[in-house]
């Protein structure tokens, strides 16, 4: 028999350091936190023990079958108090319908004293279950990825293609379920991708041919200063400089508002800047007669106080101001999403996908889109002004997403990770 112990940072990278040094017959006969991470004791050829042959025990069986006559004697005893208790009941209710009776206080139960429990054993515990509990979904995603593929190979395979897209879980999950029924491979795909792009959703008009207030808000390095210069400039070619204004409520970031008046004096567009505490209805008062005002915003952590003060400004009714969340498709999926969750409370109209030049996929981006209902308002894919700014075609997105997968098919060991993180999100709901 060949032990084993295997330390790393989760316990799904333990369980591939397991299956790739000793395979999958390995039993796995324990698991417990350390610093940094779990330790896995595994063991290959690990012989399981029969149950031991059950040895006659003369005295024992004495013992047990005294205990079973006081059972007895116990149960019959308790069987003639209640008899009598049942008779003295139906006697006192017969006395009760001649004359009230008062019925005398009972003493209260003596509180019963709760065993203290060592918050150290608990906590150990607790982490002992949290680790049994990764282990099982990590064996049943693997367990699940192996069903999927001899069953119905044809959803493993585009299973298979939808992460090579880098599309989340859920997403790919259902559409998937959108094509369960189509046999012929090349037509599920097709219609997979035709729901794909059903998912994205589009501005019915160009914001800026709706005109108003237009803030542009995310996190620092999404784009979002460059993005309001194309805008800027694509509104100027358009129809002239007379009826548009840039506001900046950026004041954190060295140089920004440096930046942008930079801009205003090359299109010849008056730049307003809003200080900390200022307020933004005031600030917008003068440039009530425009008919598209750009507001460039800062892009603060979210645990800042000054990017709460900067949505509520944003959300204020009276200034009735679509804001855009400006996303890169750079960014990782986590990013995004709090990203999302940061800028949510401001009220988004849409959002602006940028950097497209530089994605290494754009599964990530579309996902949160999507799953969010928010509107692609306009696409970035470089940094020419205002060349490098389009408006959105859903199809066209896809295409490209499509363009972008990666080469080679994801592992089996990633693939039962996908499927292991499909079983955690349903025993969530379920609980």
């Amino acid at each position: 028999m060949q032990v084993k112990r295997f330390f790393a940072a989760d316990m799904r990278t333990a369980m591939k350091l397991v299956r790739d040094e000793l395979g999958a017959d390995a039993a796995i006969i324990g698991n417990r936190k350390v610093a940094g991470g779990v330790e896995l004791t595994a063991a290959l050829d690990y012989p399981v023990q029969a149950p031991a042959a059950r040895q006659p025990n003369p005295a024992l069986e004495a013992e047990l079958r005294k205990t079973q006559s006081v059972i007895a004697a116990a149960h019959a005893e308790l069987v003639t108090r209640n008899q009598a208790a049942a008779g003295m009941d139906r006697q006192l209710l017969g006395e009760a319908t001649q004359a009230p009776a008062v019925e005398p206080a009972r003493p209260a139960p003596a509180p019963t004293a709760t065993p203290a429990v060592d918050p150290r054993a608990f906590e150990a515990m607790r982490s002992e279950l949290s680790g049994l509990r990764e282990l099982i979904e990590v064996q049943l995603g693997s367990i699940a990825w192996g069903q999927m593929q001899s069953r119905r190979p044809q959803q493993a395979n585009l299973w298979r293609r939808l992460q090579r897209m880098g599309l989340p879980v859920e997403l790919s999950k259902a559409l998937l379920e959108k094509v369960a029924g189509i046999e012929e491979p090349r037509q599920a795909w097709r219609m997979l991708l035709a729901y794909l792009a059903q998912g994205i959703k589009t501005p019915k008009q160009e914001p800026l041919e709706e005109g108003g207030v237009i803030a542009l808000v995310g996190p620092a390095g999404a784009g979002k200063t460059t993005t309001l210069a194309k805008l800027a400039a694509r509104y100027v070619l358009k129809y002239g400089a007379q009826n548009i204004a840039l506001v900046s409520m950026d004041s954190f970031r060295i140089g920004a508002q440096e930046q942008l008046k930079t801009l205003g004096r090359i299109l010849n567009v008056s730049v307003t800047p809003v200080d900390p505490g200022q307020s933004l209805t005031q600030a917008l008062a003068p440039l009530a007669r425009k008919r598209v005002i750009l507001i460039d915003t800062a892009g603060l952590p979210a645990s800042d106080p000054a990017l709460r003060m900067q949505l509520e400004a944003l959300a204020n009714r009276n200034i009735r101001s679509k804001n855009y969340l400006v996303m890169a498709a750079t960014s990782q999926s986590q990013v995004l999403k709090a990203a999302w969750h940061s800028y949510r409370r401001c009220g988004l109209a849409g959002c602006i996908l940028t950097k497209l030049d530089e994605a290494g996929s754009l599964g990530e981006v579309l996902g949160l889109a999507i799953s969010q209902r928010l509107p692609v308002a306009y696409l970035a894919d470089g940094p020419r002004i205002p060349d490098d700014l389009h408006l959105p075609r859903s199809h066209q997105l896809v295409s490209r997403a499509v363009s972008l997968q990666a080469p080679e098919n994801p592992s089996e060991e990633t693939m039962a990770d996908v499927f292991a993180g499909l079983y955690n999100d349903s025993s969530r709901q379920v609980g």
